[in-house]
């Protein structure tokens, strides 16, 4: 049975309630979380699942499983809860929302650099893009003012459903060059802000582009012939 991955549609929620359905060493499979798993560039939420007697246990990351289950690694040591139990898992909200502020600046920024991307990571400070360009045409300071200029403009950020057949009759909206969205499920989730950009991505994201805040431009790094890393931070926080 597939773990109900409820911060799809609902990437504000911090906590839920969830009953256990599979606890080892591994760490443990809950029928619904509000948990990310790792998975294009966004790590996985830490945070901590608590029974109602007061026991906790710290989950240090989260990632993928077989067949739709997402599994909560427990920090070593920590006891392994019951099958069956039902518990209250909460993420770590601080982190998390810094992921989605950081994850939807990226998608802006391969609005403002129409390239192929080749690559993709972020983190709860940073953020970086490689893209497949063989020669930059727009300088460092040039990519700040748009990049701020559509953070500032406050655009609306709204998730949307296709079926696959419908993402194959538009290959345009897919980005990266070497990963493609997995299918099988019959639907893609896609990111759509205000008609800026427009692309398949299973992450968490902010509602609009304003709740990012201000971002630098780090560098432009040349990573090959034709690659070229672009990499932001959080400027003031």
């Amino acid at each position: 049975m597939p773990t109900d991955a409820l911060f799809r549609d609902a990437p504000y929620e911090r906590s839920c309630e969830a009953v256990v359905m599979g606890a080892d060493t591994d760490g443990v499979v809950l029928d619904r979380t509000v948990f990310y798993a790792t998975s294009g560039g966004q790590p996985g939420d830490s945070g901590r699942l608590s029974l109602a007697d007061g026991t906790i246990f710290d989950v240090i990351d989260t990632v993928k499983g077989d067949n739709g289950k997402i599994i909560h690694k427990l920090a070593e040591g920590v006891p392994i809860p019951a099958v069956g139990a039902t518990l209250h898992a909460e993420i770590n909200w601080e982190r998390r929302h810094r992921h989605m502020r950081m994850h939807t600046c990226l998608h802006l920024l391969t609005a403002v650099i129409k390239a192929p991307i080749t690559g993709a990571q972020l983190t709860d400070e940073k953020g970086r893009i490689d893209f497949n360009l063989p020669e930059m045409t727009m300088d460092k300071a040039e990519i700040q003012a748009r990049l701020s200029e559509l953070i500032t403009d406050d655009h609306p950020v709204v998730a949307n459903w296709i079926s696959e057949a419908e993402l194959d009759a538009r290959p345009d909206l897919i980005k990266t060059m070497s990963i493609r969205p997995p299918v099988g499920a019959g639907q893609i989730r896609l990111i759509d802000i205000d008609e800026i950009d427009l692309q398949p991505c299973g992450g968490t994201h902010v509602a609009r582009t304003g709740e990012i805040g201000n971002v630098t431009v780090r560098k432009i790094e040349s990573k090959g012939k034709q690659n070229r890393r672009i990499s932001v931070v959080f400027a003031d926080d």
